[in-house]
Order: C-alpha cells, then sequence, then structure tokens
C-alpha cells in the first residue's frame, strides 16, 4: 500500500488536493517503459505538486497528495475506465499495463489513497476543494492544435466555485478556460466523489505546465491563485451563512 502525503495546515475552509503530484513506480511495477518517460506530463502533472505545497505554505491549508504515478494507476478516474491503467498515453506505450490486475492495483493504490481522503475530508470539514493540475501546451502524441489558455477552470454541474473563479482570473489578464483544455464534466472523478457526492463545493484548477516550470514560476501563480482561492471560500461561506 502506498499511502498519500498530507502537507501541513490547519482546517481553515481550504484543501488543496493533487492527485497527479508523483511519478513514482513502487517496488514491484515494472511498466516497461524508459526512464525518460517518468519525467513526462504522462507520468506526473509536472509542477503541479510544487504549486500545491507553496499554496498550502501561503495559506495555511492542508494540502493531499499523491504518491504514485497515474501511469500505475490514475486516481482520478472511476475504477470501470478504461484510462485507469493505461495501457498507452499520449502516443506512448506503456507494456507492463497490458497484464497488469487490475484488482491488485485498484486495492494496493486507488482504494486507500480515496479512504484517506475521505477521512480527511471529514477530519478538516472544508468549505472548499481545490484540485491542482497542470496540462501541456499541446498534446505530443498529435503535434497539436496549440493550447492557448494560460488556466483553466473545470467543474461539473456543482459551479458555486467555478463562477466565482473564472471572473477574478480574468480580471488578473490571464487567458482563462471555462472546461479547457477539457471539460469537467468528463474528467473529473476525484472531485465528482468528494465534492458534489458531498455536497461540498469544489473545482479543479488547470494549469498550462510550462508557464510553472521553474521556482519563481511557481511562486508567481501562488501569488495569484492564493488571494483568489481565499476569496472564493469567504464568498461560499457567506452565502452558506446567509442561506442557513
Amino acid at each position: 500500500m502506498t499511502l498519500p502525503r498530507l502537507v501541513g495546515g490547519t482546517p481553515g475552509g481550504i484543501l488543496l488536493i493533487c492527485d497527479h503530484a508523483s511519478n513514482a513506480i513502487p517496488a514491484g511495477i515494472d511498466l516497461g517503459i524508459p526512464s525518460t518517460l517518468l519525467d513526462k506530463h504522462i507520468a506526473i502533472d509536472l509542477g503541479s505538486a510544487a504549486v500545491t505545497e507553496a499554496l498550502a505554505g501561503t495559506l495555511a491549508a492542508p494540502a493531499f497528495l499523491a504518491t504514485v504515478s497515474r501511469l500505475v494507476i490514475d486516481l482520478n478516474r472511476p475504477v470501470d475506465s478504461p484510462g485507469l491503467i493505461p495501457a498507452t498515453s499520449d502516443g506512448h506505450a506503456i507494456p507492463g499495463n497490458l497484464t497488469a490486475d487490475r484488482g491488485e492495483r485498484i486495492a494496493r493504490f486507488h482504494a486507500p489513497y480515496h479512504r484517506a481522503l475521505a477521512s480527511t475530508i471529514a477530519a478538516h470539514r472544508p468549505i472548499l476543494l481545490a484540485a491542482i493540475h497542470s496540462f501541456t501546451p499541446q498534446l505530443e502524441s498529435v503535434g497539436g492544435p496549440e493550447r492557448p489558455w494560460e488556466i483553466g477552470i473545470l467543474s461539473n454541474r456543482d459551479r458555486r466555485a467555478a463562477e466565482i473563479a473564472l471572473p477574478l482570473l480574468e480580471k488578473q489578464g490571464l487567458v482563462t478556460g471555462d472546461n479547457e483544455p477539457y471539460s469537467g464534466r468528463l474528467l473529473n472523478a476525484t472531485l465528482n466523489r468528494h465534492g458534489e457526492g458531498t455536497g461540498i463545493a469544489s473545482l479543479s484548477i488547470e494549469i498550462r505546465n510550462d508557464l510553472i516550470a521553474d521556482a519563481q514560476a511557481v511562486a508567481r501563480w501562488t501569488a495569484i491563485l492564493g488571494p483568489i482561492l481565499s476569496e472564493i471560500r469567504n464568498r461560499l461561506a457567506s452565502n452558506r451563512i446567509f442561506t442557513t
């Protein structure tokens, strides 16, 4: 069993989640790929862990980070998803996954991750779940089209947090996508389960990974997103008080 990391912070209304924080391949698993692929986006959301931990420090908020590569199992997929244990990713074959024991991978990684996240949410009772991800400027396998967005906000049916976030980001002059570069109606499993499934407001923040490639860039985005997440939390809290 490979358990996630919980980084500091105290209950203050926000819980940060980073499903794709790690490119680690646990003992006993051979994906049959060159190690160079582990430095690509197919293995890890590049820059996402650094942003998540920086935001945790700025907001004094708890952050929940995965410790296994999504090439082993994608923690942001439902267990019946064809992409849960990918045989290919962005044009790269993952031959070791062709004979993987699906049930064993779920029991070893996916189920403990989501049990631990549910326990963390129950302990911290957040007003807002904010998942931090990153995306590539363009898909490697098809060579395009280029993705113009600097940041995207993903959401499914619960739009409470997204509707606050989008104008705040646009006010910063950022090229902002609403359910771009892909839709939260399709890829939102963690927040569907732990946010919408429990009535907690949530959003997924997707930052283009070339914009968070070093410490200075991470600091810039932390300075942008910290106040915005605080504003979302405060408005959600006010609305909750007003409506109860």
